[in-house]
């Protein structure tokens, strides 16, 4: 990586909770991320999986482990994730924030699948405090790239700033037999989202626009982390580089983006990956 002051930031695309189990060039790209940044004081995710009426930070000293899925192998509802909390980290997001609110929540939620499953790969040791960021769902997508770069502050204070989600993430029209394929409305999307990333991160809202935003996004929690760590980008005068590209099941892509990080074996090439296995039906999971 190169020398920075700052800390990088980075859109990890998570896919399958079985990810957090399985050994493929997804997991390897976050392992190799994780490997190559300073040390962080702390950790602050926005994951898919914490998607509210509210905007809230976790400002518990011990986040629970939540396994937010269903029909999973047992070994994945084994996982612990125990890593500390940083309540000091919560009341900084809402400084950095303001005007805008951020309740802080002291015992409702934890760390969940969006978060662990790649940070036990990132950072397998669990020995880097992690604060989440709840998405707000009542809020327009300009609102998230805005919050996204009024967190870019925090980087200067050895805060990772991470968004955990799917640029494209479309349960119901997933394809078990095409595991390292993307269907063409996907790759249209992807590719568009990749291009704004390349150039212009502070314009990614204007995704939602974009004619095949509503199969790419039917449901928006997972791209809204995307818009995130563009906004970090943005505010920071970057661009986001690519760390891994690929799509699963024609209908999700598992692209993961940087911002002033560079990461050994980490090529942005598009290719097929290990395929990701579940042993539930499509309409008994949640990814």
């Amino acid at each position: 990586m190169k020398p920075s002051t700052r800390m990088p930031a980075a859109f990890l695309g998570h896919g399958s909770p079985m990810n957090a189990l399985e050994r493929n060039r997804y997991t390897d790209a976050w392992r190799a991320f994780g490997a190559s940044v300073p040390r962080p004081r702390a950790i602050l995710m926005v994951s898919a999986h914490w998607y509210v009426n509210a905007t809230a930070v976790t400002a518990m000293p011990r986040p629970r482990t939540i396994h937010d899925f269903f029909g999973f192998p047992q070994p994945l509802f084994d996982i612990q994730y125990p890593a500390p909390g940083l309540p000091e980290l919560a009341e900084e997001v809402a400084d950095a924030v303001a005007p805008d609110h951020v309740a802080l929540d002291r015992d409702s939620w934890g760390l969940d699948h969006g978060t662990w499953s790649v940070l036990v790969h990132a950072f397998p040791g669990a020995d880097v405090p992690v604060v989440q960021l709840s998405i707000n769902a009542a809020k327009p997508a300009e609102y998230h790239l805005r919050m996204g770069a009024k967190l870019d502050a925090l980087r200067d204070r050895r805060v990772l700033v991470m968004g955990s989600g799917n640029v494209v993430h479309n349960l119901r029209a997933m394809d078990r037999h095409t595991p390292d394929l993307g269907f063409d409305w996907a790759r249209r999307f992807n590719q568009r989202a990749i291009e704004l990333a390349r150039s212009d991160p502070g314009d990614a809202a204007s995704l939602v626009r974009h004619p095949d935003f509503g199969m790419a996004a039917p449901t928006p929690e997972h791209f809204l982390p995307f818009l995130y760590i563009a906004g970090v980008a943005s505010q920071a005068g970057h661009k986001l580089d690519v760390l891994v590209d690929g799509y699963a099941y024609g209908s999700l892509s598992m692209t993961s983006f940087t911002v002033g990080a560079r990461c050994a074996g980490s090529d942005g090439d598009s290719g097929p990956a290990a395929p990701i296995e579940s042993t539930a039906p499509v309409e008994n999971t949640n990814i």
